[in-house]
């Protein structure tokens, strides 16, 4: 699994959350635990394959928020209290 953060500018409540969230589920049906802060202004997702830069700036800037950049890192999952499994 690829863990996959997107920094976004524009988000300033939760509802910007939810149309975030709605996109990149829109946009990458196969992504898994979608979420997004507008306090931290970023989202967060999982997908089995990288994603395509081009078609998540293009998604986000058709919702009006501002695209910053993404950072795809292994997905490290973890158990109670924290620790790695």
């Amino acid at each position: 699994m690829i863990q996959n953060t997107v920094k976004i500018n524009g988000m300033a409540c939760g509802m910007c959350e939810a149309h975030i969230t709605d996109t990149i589920r829109k946009t990458f049906p196969e992504a898994k635990k979608v979420s997004a802060s507008h306090t931290k202004g970023i989202a967060v997702f999982l997908t089995e394959q990288p994603v395509d830069e081009g078609v998540l700036s293009r998604a986000i800037g058709e919702t009006g928020y501002h695209y910053e950049g993404l950072t795809s890192e292994p997905y490290v999952r973890r158990g109670w209290f924290g620790r790695k499994k």
